[in-house]
């Protein structure tokens, strides 16, 4: 009967040893004491590149725009005739106030919203309104058809270079 004591207490000493080692005993889901602690602060907190100042350092003052470059300057060289109330190249928006085209005699607004970096039509967004209201389909397209001949001319004599 020794001999079988000592082997129960063995075997129960190796299965506490490797329960033990599993981490049977804490659950996985336990979160570190500095999470619970108001003291310490996190990671956003301590990162360097995450503060307002950051803003203001030149390597994060690269931004990516997303907006297409010639779609953007032909918005501008066709719509040159209606003064710009506030540009954002970054969110791709121009918005002009009231103008008359030369040889016109009405006065037009436009708001341009360009949303993707491709040249294509989906791209542009164009709203062009009057005094008396939003204009008809057919002087709305050829707007944006014009901008967009534009874009393609300008990306072509790029292109040459």
């Amino acid at each position: 009967m020794g001999r079988m004591k000592a082997r129960n207490i063995v075997a129960f000493a190796i299965l506490c040893g490797a329960v033990t080692a599993c981490g049977f005993g804490s659950p996985a889901t336990e979160k570190p004491a500095y999470y619970d602690n108001p003291n310490v602060p996190s990671n956003v907190e301590t990162n360097p590149d995450n503060t307002i100042w950051s803003l203001f350092n030149k390597k994060s003052s690269e931004s990516v725009v997303l907006v297409n470059k010639y779609l953007w300057s032909a918005s501008l060289e066709v719509l040159n005739f209606l003064p710009v109330q506030s540009i954002d190249p970054f969110t791709g928006v121009i918005v002009t106030g009231y103008g008359t085209p030369p040889g016109g005699g009405r006065a037009y607004r436009a708001t341009v919203l360009i949303d993707d970096p491709a040249l294509d039509a989906r791209s542009l967004n164009l709203a062009l309104q009057t005094r008396g209201g939003p204009v008809s389909a057919a002087t709305s397209r050829a707007v944006e058809d014009a901008i967009l001949s534009r874009a393609r001319e300008m990306r072509i004599t790029d292109n040459k270079l």
